[in-house]
C-alpha cells in the first residue's frame, strides 16, 4: 500500500499522536524517556500522512570543544504505517536539518539487534564509527562526546559526515 505524507515540525497538537506512536514503538524505559523528550517539541519533525502524524525524529545538537554536531536521539514509526519508506524520510530530513544549521557530523546510537534501524541508518549514509576513530576526531573530550550523546558502552556508535 503506498502512503503519501510530508514530513514538517512538530506543533503541539500533534503529542497525543505521537504519544501512540511512543507506546507502540519502544519499552517501558525507552517510552518515558521518549515522552519526556518530545513533550519538549523543540528539534522534532514529524511525518503525517492521512491527516495523522503517524512518526517522528528527535533532533539534539551536541557540542565537544569548538565543534558543533547533531544527534537523532528518537526515531520511530506506527507499526501500522512501517515499511513505507517514512523512517528513511524522517533520518534523511533529520540529517539535512541539522547539516543546514551547521553540524558537521550527525550521530545516531542503535541497538546491535534493530536491524530496521540499522537499515534505515545504512540506507542515508550513516556508518557504525568504532571507539579509535571517535579518539581521532575528539582526542581526549570523547568521553565528553560519551557523556552528551548518552552513551551505554554496549550500543554501537553511527555517523554520517
Amino acid at each position: 500500500m503506498n502512503t503519501s505524507f510530508i514530513i514538517r515540525p512538530m506543533s503541539l497538537n500533534d503529542f497525543s499522536e505521537l504519544t501512540e506512536v511512543i507506546d507502540t514503538s519502544f519499552l517501558w524505559l525507552a517510552r518515558s524517556l521518549a515522552l519526556h523528550s518530545v513533550r519538549e517539541g523543540q528539534q522534532v519533525l514529524i511525518s503525517e500522512a492521512q491527516g495523522t502524524a503517524v512518526g517522528f525524529v528527535k533532533l539534539t545538537n551536541v557540542q565537544v570543544g569548538s565543534g558543533k554536531f547533531g544527534r537523532v536521539l528518537w526515531v520511530a514509526v506506527h507499526p501500522k504505517f512501517r515499511r513505507r519508506g517514512i523512517a528513511t524520510a524522517l533520518v534523511k530530513a533529520g540529517f539535512e536539518s541539522m547539516t543546514h544549521a551547521g553540524a558537521t557530523a550527525v550521530f545516531a546510537t542503535v541497538r546491535r539487534r534493530n536491524v530496521a534501524s540499522l537499515t534505515v541508518f545504512g540506507s542515508q549514509g550513516f556508518r557504525k564509527i568504532g571507539f579509535l576513530e571517535l579518539w581521532r576526531l575528539f582526542g581526549m573530550r570523547i568521553f565528553e562526546f560519551y557523556k552528551k550523546i548518552w552513551l551505554a558502552p554496549w550500543i554501537p556508535v553511527l555517523v554520517c559526515d
